[in-house]
């Protein structure tokens, strides 16, 4: 559901809307339906998938939440701060066919984190976190067609590569693991995970090439480890 701020136009073009069917829902909506799943707001892992996300307005609302709870809850603790705030970006996922509404998306969703980030850890703040957080909006946030479950061109056309989602999660104290598995393959095993993207087994995740490849690092270096 592509979404924009209730201020500004619902529409970027009639020809959009016309060819893609783009229209933005209104900020006040947004938090509406944010509202009825508020406690999953709130916490860092509980992942939200947004197949038709626009330049990122509902991402970027669970993303606040998320990270003010964050704020609330480690305030004495910019170290814990930090690896729930990575978990929090990892958290999030959207596609959409328009690659100017995925850079505006990853921009802000950027932009959001880094200026909580910042506030809160002050002089703790590392540049590793910020690349750690940037490239993990860069793997989750994706320019595809949910509908065709591949990724696409400039033009907006598919193009042979599908559209693959990472899983992040912390396996021990500052260890992140990094799944990759294809969109396709997570929603045909997960009709009945009541909307847990990652819910497989973990025979369903090593049969019939649903699992594609893992890594495991330390959660401020996962940029370092695969593309």
């Amino acid at each position: 559901m592509a979404v924009n701020n209730q201020k500004k136009s619902q529409i970027i073009s009639r020809q959009r809307v016309a060819e893609r069917g783009e229209v933005f829902t209104a900020e006040r909506e947004v938090n509406a339906m944010l509202d009825l799943v508020a406690n999953e707001c709130l916490r860092p892992d509980s992942r939200f998938l947004e197949p038709a996300c626009g330049n990122g307005n509902f991402l970027t609302a669970i993303l606040k939440r998320k990270l003010s709870e964050l704020r609330r809850k480690y305030k004495n603790s910019p170290y814990d701060y930090e690896k729930q705030a990575i978990v929090a970006i990892g958290s999030l996922y959207g596609v959409d066919i328009m690659r100017d509404n995925i850079e505006e998306c990853r921009e802000r969703l950027f932009s959001i984190w880094n200026e909580e980030y910042t506030a809160h850890c002050k002089s703790e703040a590392s540049e590793e976190a910020r690349q750690a957080a940037k490239f993990i909006i860069s793997r989750n946030i994706i320019n595809g067609n949910a509908l065709t479950l591949m990724c696409v061109d400039s033009e907006g056309n598919d193009i042979s590569a599908p559209i693959v989602f990472s899983e992040w999660a912390l396996i021990s104290s500052n260890q992140m693991q990094r799944s990759d598995y294809t969109m396709s393959d997570l929603l045909l095993y997960n009709d009945n995970s009541e909307g847990n993207l990652f819910a497989l087994s973990e025979e369903q995740k090593e049969e019939g090439g649903i699992f594609l490849r893992r890594y495991i690092t330390h959660y401020k270096k996962v940029q370092d480890y695969g593309e």
